[in-house]
């Protein structure tokens, strides 16, 4: 158990840095999308954001080495021992999950937007940029919340792969290597690291879900 705690701070730093990554990219597309429905940039966007979710992460993270480390040496391929090594590993976790964050919330916005409530403001003369800040985009990202939680728990699953691929010292890998060397009693506890992970994620989505969304709250 010391061990695979040794390396949980590696691996929970990648999934939060992947997190970033897929909110930073997926949201402000979603947006985008949503806001110019039909538009070159929304087909754009979503082809983009398909081809993200169709390309194996093992595969884009070997073509990121490719580019960014063999080709252009701006980051390295391998390590973890600063924050240039977390760079790949984190955008290539990352860029599957943007894809589906940007798809989830054009479709949310495009939802909200027809929702009575919305056309109520427009009907009494608000601003459609107070409108969609304040009635459209928060209601929308409450379905963001929930794939972000679902995401987060993928990511730590996806490490194994992608840490393996970078050679990234965190949980995944050591996971891989106790595989490898039969070391099983590691494996178990790799294995109780994670569903614990798993099991925390899932409750602090729980209690804030009413926080974001009043109405759970009421039928509670």
């Amino acid at each position: 158990m010391p061990v695979a705690l040794a390396r949980l701070p590696a691996t929970l730093t990648l999934a939060v840095g992947a997190l970033v990554v897929a909110v930073g990219i997926g949201v402000p597309a979603g947006l985008l999308a949503a806001v110019r429905r039909n538009s070159l940039w929304d087909r754009v966007a979503m082809g983009a954001a398909l081809l993200g979710q169709s390309t194996p992460t093992f595969w884009s993270g070997l073509l990121a080495i490719l580019v960014f480390a063999a080709w252009w040496r701006l980051l390295p391929a391998a390590g973890g021992e600063g924050w240039r090594h977390l760079v790949l590993p984190a955008c290539t976790l990352g860029w599957f999950s943007a894809a589906k964050v940007s798809r989830v919330l054009r479709s949310a916005v495009l939802e909200v937007t027809t929702a009575d409530f919305v056309r109520t403001a427009h009907a009494k003369g608000l601003p459609g940029a107070a409108v969609f800040l304040r009635h459209v985009l928060p209601n929308a990202l409450i379905s963001v919340v929930a794939l972000l939680a679902i995401e987060l728990q993928l990511l730590l699953g996806g490490a194994i792969v992608t840490e393996t691929v970078f050679a990234y010292p965190g949980m995944g890998r050591l996971v891989i290597q106790a595989v490898g060397t039969r070391d099983y009693p590691l494996v178990q506890a790799i294995v109780l690291v994670f569903s614990v992970l798993l099991v925390l994620v899932n409750l602090i989505v729980e209690l804030l879900y009413p926080w974001l969304d009043p109405r759970i709250a009421r039928e509670r």
